[in-house]
């Protein structure tokens, strides 16, 4: 059983964390975040600190769920999150130009993607796709969908990968 909803959250001197109805909307040095939160999960903030209640006991995967969500929406309005992605393979190469990043992988025509807002996307090497932003919830699934233009694949190890991931290599077919 977690009990992750029942843990306090303290919010830094330079953050400051405001609801309006059923919305926190979440203010700090790197910008400002809004999110809808379930009204069965009470909200209720002192001296920097933060907690959540339930009203029914059925809600417990709720309550965690909500606690987590406002400390991923602190943390990236204080700090940001950033993914990182590597190309592998023959003439693999990946182009970053303001908001829209070109990839070559394999197929017949460049892949084109359109970063959502407040997603900086950059390209260190021709090689390396970093992602940026203060939103986990939108890094994340822009990586996501990066990384399923070109999945890689277990016998050559081709494709888009997060740099911290291991693909697991198959060996080939065998001859009689």
């Amino acid at each position: 059983m977690s009990r992750i909803g029942l843990k306090t959250i303290e919010v830094p001197d330079s953050v400051t964390v405001t609801k309006e109805g059923d919305n926190i909307t979440v203010k700090g040095p790197k910008g400002e975040l809004t999110r809808h939160f379930d009204p069965k999960i009470k909200f209720s903030q002192e001296d920097g600190k933060i907690n959540f209640s339930r009203t029914d006991e059925n809600d417990k995967a709720l309550h965690g769920t909500m606690r987590a969500n406002l400390a991923n929406m602190i943390e990236g309005v204080v700090t940001g999150y950033k993914k990182t992605l590597k190309l592998i393979g023959v003439g693999y190469r990946a182009q970053a130009q303001g908001s829209k990043l070109t990839l070559n992988v394999g197929y017949s025509h460049p892949v084109v993607m359109e970063a959502p807002e407040g997603v900086t996307v950059k390209t260190p090497s021709a090689t390396d796709i970093e992602i940026e932003g203060i939103s986990k919830q939108n890094v994340g699934q822009f990586a996501a969908e990066i990384r399923d233009v070109r999945p890689p694949e277990p016998y050559k190890g081709k494709g888009i990968r997060y740099t911290d991931e291991h693909v697991r290599r198959k060996e080939g077919k065998t001859g009689k």
